[in-house]
């Protein structure tokens, strides 16, 4: 009985530590969620210019075999940057104060118009008067409610400026630093292992884990700079007003897989109905908007980015659910690529492999690297 109450004692203890752990874990999670809350202005600026940083330094290392300093390539790269970044705001900041400022009118128009739908229906349906009558009602009233806040709107898009400003700068600065360091970086990680096969394990993940990341942002920017321009070009022919901002917005959009797809058709449908009379002739720009991606995600994508990279849908949307609620637009610009970060660091490490797995879209990769650890363990 003695051995008994023993083992029996120190089943519990064990049970003990392992939900104390769970405890402790789920404590951490949420102190680290919250302290992600609480520094989003400082992480935002830091994370884009790690992932600015990471995306151009092939770049500065391939000028570097040509003699080319780091500091001067760096500075030249982002230069260039913040100068296409500075063009692009100034040239989109008159369309955009313009459609902000004329919200009210775009609302009524649109209201107007849904109204006109709405009453074409209801006389089919039911010849009253009454209805009608309803519908001018309350189309008046949210009419004056939209007139109303707009101030708001305006307030809040001069106090968004500064904020925005401000994370541009610091991007471009710390990328600049991190750029012009060279390979310092690398050797500060590699000189943190003791034994010399520790260190090139290490920089060989790095420098993997970097090409993968440099290799997706990059393309995946190509893409969307395609996907911006041809929808530019067809909006433009069609003719929706402001054409040039709708094709930045589209290629800034697509970062967001399935998401900002549909929030670019829904504005640009919203412009078309508000600008031609004719209804049918208003769903041509929505439905050329949704070709436009059907055959990006289905054609460019794959053939540029090819498969490895391809990531499960569930967690694409938990990712830019998560980083949305978290930071706002900016963290959901941001959640895809981290999502991409963290998967190539999970594919170069056995131990978070299952994990890599998991945000994966495919599982054949997986059972062909488990095949040979199986035969090893014979």
């Amino acid at each position: 009985m003695t051995s008994e109450t023993t083992d029996a004692a120190a089943d519990a203890q064990r049970a003990d530590r392992k939900a104390m752990r769970r405890y402790l874990g789920g404590i951490f999670i949420m102190l680290v969620i919250y302290g992600l809350y609480l520094g989003r202005d400082f992480l935002t600026p830091v994370l884009l210019a790690f992932m600015l940083a990471t995306t151009l330094s092939p770049i500065v290392r391939y000028f570097s075999k040509w003699s080319v300093p780091p500091a001067l390539s760096a500075t030249l790269l982002i230069v260039i940057s913040a100068a296409v970044f500075g063009m692009i705001g100034y040239g989109t900041s008159g369309p955009v104060s313009q459609m902000i400022s004329g919200a009210p009118e775009i609302s009524a128009k649109l209201q107007e118009r849904v109204a006109t739908i709405r009453q074409t229906i209801d006389k089919a349906v039911k010849a009253t008067s009454q209805i009608d009558m309803v519908a001018e009602n309350i189309s008046d009233a949210q009419t004056q409610k939209v007139v109303i806040a707009q101030p708001g709107i305006l307030s809040r898009a001069a106090g968004n400026l500064l904020s925005v400003g401000t994370t541009m700068a610091i991007t471009f600065v710390l990328s600049l630093f991190l750029l012009a360091s060279g390979t310092m970086f690398y050797q500060k990680i590699v000189q943190t292992f003791p034994l010399l096969s520790d260190k090139k394990r290490a920089l060989r993940v790095v420098y993997n884990v970097e090409h993968e990341i440099s290799r997706y942002l990059f393309t995946i920017t190509v893409i969307n700079l395609v996907v911006g321009i041809v929808v530019g070009g067809g909006l433009w022919l069609i003719g929706i007003p402001n054409a040039f901002v709708w094709a930045v917005a589209a290629a800034i959009l697509n970062f967001l897989p399935y998401v900002g797809a549909l929030i670019s058709i829904v504005l640009v449908g919203i412009i078309s109905v508000v600008t031609f009379d004719n209804l049918i002739y208003s769903l041509v720009a929505p439905t050329f908007i949704l070709l436009v991606h059907i055959l990006e995600g289905q054609f460019l994508t794959p053939l540029l980015l090819g498969r490895r990279l391809e990531l499960n849908a569930v967690a694409v949307f938990i990712s830019i659910s998560f980083w949305s609620w978290l930071w706002g637009f900016v963290g959901a610009l941001m959640a895809v690529p981290l999502l991409v970060v963290i998967k190539v660091i999970c594919d170069n490490f056995e131990s978070l492999k299952p994990f890599g797995n998991f945000l994966s879209a495919h599982q054949a990769p997986v059972k062909a690297d488990t095949e040979p650890v199986e035969e090893q363990t014979r």
